[in-house]
């Protein structure tokens, strides 16, 4: 769901920046010390989910885990997500370095938005918390899409039609990563239930 360099307009990329370093400056904050190395290897999972892409006008159809990412950092998802949108533009050219504050917003804002929607569910039930999760995954891509498309929307109106394309084309990515948000919560939940919201000073 990378935007690619030349694509919006100067105001779209500006206010990309500003929001990106707004959420960065926040999610740094709360980053807890002890939870670095935690949000380094969520970093790199991030990373290498969205290697494999399939273009889509111009932008991608990816696996992009912001909903895991997001559920487990909380506003520590910003930094995290823009490193790795920083190191897949500079070594592979996915999206670019002008695209990065808007392409860091379009996948980390809704990180932090499914994160405070869906991170009080995670520690009740069993059926209650794999379906938390599920929504955690498949909300965080259509956020994603629809702020995406929102950023073409108001660079040109032409590009109204490409934005229904990337979102319909989205719906089976939503699905796919909410049965592996609903695997990891219930795998974390037997192994290493401290990773979960709630069992430790929350990042977010």
């Amino acid at each position: 769901m990378h935007i690619s360099e030349g694509v919006l307009s100067g105001p779209a990329l500006v206010s990309g920046m500003a929001l990106a370093a707004a959420g960065t400056a926040v999610g740094m904050k709360r980053l807890d010390y002890d939870r670095i190395a935690h949000t380094g290897i969520l970093s790199a999972s991030f990373f290498v989910a969205s290697l494999v892409h399939v273009p889509v006008g111009p932008s991608s159809v990816h696996l992009i885990l912001n909903g895991i990412v997001g559920l487990l950092l909380g506003w520590a998802a910003f930094p995290a997500i823009l490193v790795a949108l920083l190191l897949q533009a500079m070594l592979f050219q996915f999206g670019g370095i002008t695209t990065l504050g808007v392409n860091t917003v379009i996948m980390a804002l809704p990180a932090v938005v499914v994160y405070h929607l869906f991170s009080p569910l995670i520690r009740k039930g069993p059926a209650v918390a794999l379906g938390a999760a599920f929504g955690c995954g498949a909300l965080s891509v259509l956020l994603s899409a629809a702020v995406m498309a929102a950023s073409l929307i108001f660079t040109q109106e032409s590009f109204l039609e490409v934005s229904y394309a990337v979102v319909a084309a989205n719906i089976p990515v939503m699905i796919i990563e909410g049965i592996i948000a609903a695997f990891c919560v219930s795998f974390l939940r037997r192994v290493r239930p401290s990773l979960l919201p709630g069992s430790a000073p929350p990042s977010g």
